[in-house]
């Protein structure tokens, strides 16, 4: 029978390791650029706390509320509905670099595709659970999965945002495959998904040439100017070294690599603290998709088990393609690394994520 235990402390404590982490290497590589655009140092370092605040806050109600709890029909689809209607919505906002991804409310912004991820896991665990015994079966099992999958990545890249809507897929393909579901059946989505990621990437220039910057960033340069950002940050990177220019100390954020803070803060820890600097942060994420994925296995149901693995591998993945963006291993995109970027409803919603896995490893078997 499940008892009730503490909460995994391994994981809480990495979790707070990585977030205070990522405040301090917010403040390091933003101040100068938050000085020159706001008047003040602490702009992106002062939302960033906020944000992080309100994730924590978050997260310990996440854990406070027994999980099984979520496994509510009303609670699944009510959220489904919810995060259709913000996704919807979201395309009618005022575009920002001529895109529709964010609800802006003065200095605030929302991310629906973050609740999206969310909402995705949430309702694979509850739909793969029901249908345990059909797992396999395609009409009643995998086609309400991959509807829900095709309608959030439908609208995510309609915002556009290509690299999101790949994200959800991997998402809910590592679900599927913890479920149960045979090998053919990705073999088989795979096929239908190559020819439409070829589409959208050749139907828009300017994924056509962050394909040509990933190959060849020097020559991308001098031809059309797309393989900047990547050049400085594997300039930023390889010049930290083995031990870094130290804290405080890097140039590449200092008006050359764009969105040092954010999306290419990896760069900046590598090039502050070196190789050493740059090696623990994925000692953590591994250590962080350890303990999530023994949480998930200790788990005493189906449903717990595919909430925490779905929590953990989305954390963990997203944070495998932000490191891989930043080292040249796949082409440039814009998502954050988790708990250390600066962006608050990737922030909040994380911490949320935590604090379901959290919630799971208090029950064992």
């Amino acid at each position: 029978m499940a008892k009730k235990l503490s909460a995994d402390l391994m994981l809480f404590a990495v979790t707070a390791a990585l977030l205070g982490f990522g405040l301090v290497m917010v403040w390091s590589a933003s101040s100068a650029l938050a000085q020159e655009q706001h008047g003040s140092a602490y702009h992106f370092f002062l939302r960033q706390l906020g944000w992080a605040l309100c994730g924590l806050i978050a997260m310990i109600l996440a854990m406070r509320v027994d999980y099984r709890r979520l496994r509510n029909p009303a609670v699944v689809y009510g959220l489904f509905g919810l995060t259709s209607i913000l996704l919807i919505t979201v395309l009618f906002m005022p575009a920002v670099n001529d895109v529709h991804r964010w609800f802006r409310l003065g200095a605030l912004s929302f991310q629906p595709v973050e609740l999206a991820k969310l909402s995705l896991i949430l309702f694979l665990a509850f739909h793969l659970e029901r249908k345990r015994e059909q797992v396999d079966h395609f009409l009643p099992t995998l086609f309400p999965a991959l509807l829900l999958l095709g309608w959030y990545a439908f609208l995510v890249f309609s915002q556009p945002d290509l690299g999101s809507a790949f994200t959800l897929g991997l998402i809910a393909c590592a679900m599927m495959f913890l479920a149960g579901v045979r090998l053919r059946y990705f073999a088989l989505l795979f096929a239908a998904a190559v020819p439409v990621m070829a589409w959208a990437v050749l139907t828009a220039n300017y994924r056509v040439a962050r394909i040509q910057a990933f190959l060849d960033p020097w020559a991308a340069e001098r031809r059309s100017g797309s393989g900047y950002q990547l050049i400085q940050s594997l300039i930023a990177v390889g010049t930290g070294g083995v031990t870094g220019a130290g804290f405080m100390e890097g140039q590449q954020k200092l008006f050359y690599l764009p969105y040092p803070y954010s999306d290419f803060i990896y760069a900046v820890i590598g090039e502050e603290l070196g190789l050493v600097g740059a090696a623990l942060v994925v000692l953590a994420f591994t250590l962080f998709l350890w303990r999530g994925l023994r949480a998930a296995w200790r788990a005493p149901d189906a449903f717990g088990l595919l909430l925490a693995a779905g929590v953990t591998l989305a954390i963990v993945l997203q944070a495998f393609i932000n490191l891989s963006v930043v080292l040249g291993l796949l082409p440039t995109k814009g998502i954050p690394l988790p708990f250390i970027s600066a962006g608050g409803s990737s922030l909040l919603f994380t911490l949320v994520g935590v604090g379901l896995v959290l919630n799971v490893s208090q029950h064992a078997d």
